[in-house]
């Protein structure tokens, strides 16, 4: 493999390179922490999860809600922050568990709904950086994830472990051995996967304006956040579709040589994604896959990660070291995306 990433130390590389070791974190404290949490829930025997997030965060709940769904079988919505902070909603939420995701910790809408999911019955779990944070303050159960602290603007680290959390309180709360091995495992893929090359595709998007990011399950949460990550680190017009939805409405606007970034699981979506695939490089697409082969499509190299519920984190991490490379290459600083800041607070 031919490395992407380079020595030249911005925030955002140093946090990447960081990862096997925060998610090393994260699992050495997992069963102490979470245990009394899957206890609960196991207690309770919830019929409906509800998440709260927004941004990256709510990334990570869209991916936790295909990983509970698909292993636990229990609904998960998610759950509008404005409908308490704004609006002053009560939602009954007896027999129900919320799960509140945020790095920081501080953003008052969060907290909020947070808060107003306890008075409607649920059990509140929260997810964050900061355990002494006022989300955690309100929580029935607070998972530090043990990422340290992360200054890039861009999360990175903290989105990963953040993943890793909630899916290891569906292991715990599951007694689901093969998931919690697999979790075990990805450490040592991550460093791996650091070492992934996507050259072909920076030389692609070194000078392009937009693109389409695919994907279907867990990786279609994964193609919005890294959507999202074109936007705030190269300032390029990225948009996330579902493989399946692609074909609808936004086909119209691929032609040719239009770029398209398919992140495909090696899950039971794989067939599909790459079947879209093909039909979008019969538009003369230039069209990058990151498992399998579609016609006419470049793969990208990628660690499996041998779990379907896993399988995307090594895939996003290459990710992350690729385009913070390409950041670079369009002469931008990935620590310093114009209009942003690293916490964001809305009411």
């Amino acid at each position: 493999m031919t490395a992407s990433h380079t020595t030249d130390a911005t925030l955002m590389r140093q946090e990447v390179t960081e990862i096997p070791d925060a998610i090393q974190r994260l699992l050495d404290a997992a069963p102490k922490m979470i245990e009394p949490a899957a206890k609960a829930i196991r207690a309770g025997g919830p019929k409906m999860i509800a998440t709260i997030a927004r941004g990256s965060s709510d990334h990570c709940a869209t991916y936790l809600k295909y990983a509970f769904e698909i292993d636990a079988g229990i609904p998960v919505a998610s759950l509008g922050p404005s409908v308490a902070s704004i609006y002053g909603a009560r939602l009954e939420l007896a027999g129900c568990v919320t799960i509140s995701i945020s790095q920081s910790g501080m953003s008052p809408d969060i907290v909020e709904a947070t808060r107003a999911a306890g008075g409607g019955g649920a059990v509140v779990v929260s997810i964050t950086n900061n355990a002494q944070s006022p989300l955690a303050g309100v929580s029935d159960h607070t998972f530090d994830i043990a990422a340290g602290p992360e200054r890039s603007v861009a999360a990175t680290k903290t989105f990963v472990n953040s993943l890793i959390a909630g899916l290891l309180l569906l292991g715990h709360w599951r007694g689901n051995t093969d998931l919690l091995q697999a979790l075990h495992k990805l450490p040592q893929q991550c460093r791996d996967a650091l070492d992934c090359g996507w050259d072909p595709l920076i030389r692609e998007l070194r000078d392009a304006r937009s693109l389409y990011v695919l994907g279907r399950g867990p990786s279609f949460a994964i193609a919005n956040e890294v959507a999202l990550k074109f936007k705030e680190t190269c300032q390029m017009q990225a948009e996330a579709y579902s493989a399946a939805e692609v074909m609808h409405g936004p086909v119209s606007i691929v032609g040719e040589g239009f770029p398209v970034l398919a992140l495909a699981g090696r899950d039971a979506s794989l067939e599909p994604t790459l079947k879209a695939v093909s039909g979008l490089a019969t538009n003369k697409a230039k069209t990058f896959t990151t498992a399998g082969k579609a016609e006419g499509a470049v793969t990208l190299d990628t660690v499996a990660s041998g779990h379907p519920l896993t399988d995307p984190i090594p895939t996003l991490v290459s990710f992350y070291s690729f385009v913070e490379t390409l950041a670079r290459a369009r002469g931008r600083n990935p620590d310093a995306p114009p209009n942003l800041r690293k916490v964001t607070q809305t009411a």
